[in-house]
């Protein structure tokens, strides 16, 4: 089993604490991995695109000169995609980017995730995160003490309404509790500071 050293809010280290070798010593996949996070991307994309084909454009109805004797190429309405103002040719409507991947797929994903922090030394446990009132100032001394003033994702078992607040205005911070923890944050941050609560729970899901 992986042992970690186990932090206070002061940064200093007040024991160390096993985690599970099934979720946090799996060798990373990094396949999995990629496949996770575009699809996680791909899900974020909105796909409201649209453009107006020849039935949605305005105008039309009639042609706009008879078909022989004019001289001219035939046309059969001003809506067709040659005209100025006709309408668009296999243009983007809006769709959905979204797709799955299996469940196992994407557990094995989250513990690679997972496990690569810790070979890296990217995951900080702390005993416990305690924040009175919502401050940045005070999260910013937490993160400071901890050695983490880069990009890092900051991990409790249930939502702190205090943590959030005190550390949205942070930039390059983001707070997640442990129901939300997924692959394309964890791999988009430097380090992740998770509580030791967070991570039994993460544990207890995956295991």
């Amino acid at each position: 089993m992986p042992k970690v050293a186990l932090y206070n809010q002061a940064g200093s280290q007040v024991g160390e604490i096993e985690l599970a070798d099934s979720v946090f010593g799996v060798e990373p996949n990094n396949a999995v991995l990629y496949d996770a996070v575009i699809m996680q991307q791909a899900s974020r994309r909105q796909g409201t695109h649209d453009v107006k084909n020849r039935s949605e454009v305005s105008g039309g109805g009639r042609k706009p000169w008879r078909q022989k004797g004019t001289g001219r190429a035939r046309q059969g309405s001003i809506r067709s995609p040659q005209w100025k103002g006709g309408g668009v040719v296999f243009g983007p409507t809006p769709r959905k980017y979204g797709y799955k991947l299996n469940r196992k797929v994407r557990r094995l994903a989250l513990k690679s995730a997972l496990s690569s922090k810790v070979q890296n030394n990217e995951l900080l446990v702390l005993d416990a995160l305690n924040i009175a009132a919502p401050k940045t100032k005070e999260m910013v001394g937490v993160l400071t003490n901890l050695k983490a003033d880069r990009k890092v994702l900051v991990v409790t078992s249930e939502f702190d309404q205090n943590v959030a607040l005190s550390t949205r205005n942070i930039p390059g911070a983001k707070f997640i509790d442990a129901a939300g923890i997924n692959v394309l944050d964890l791999v988009a941050h430097d380090k992740v500071i998770v509580t030791k609560d967070a991570v039994a729970k993460v544990e207890e899901v995956l295991a």
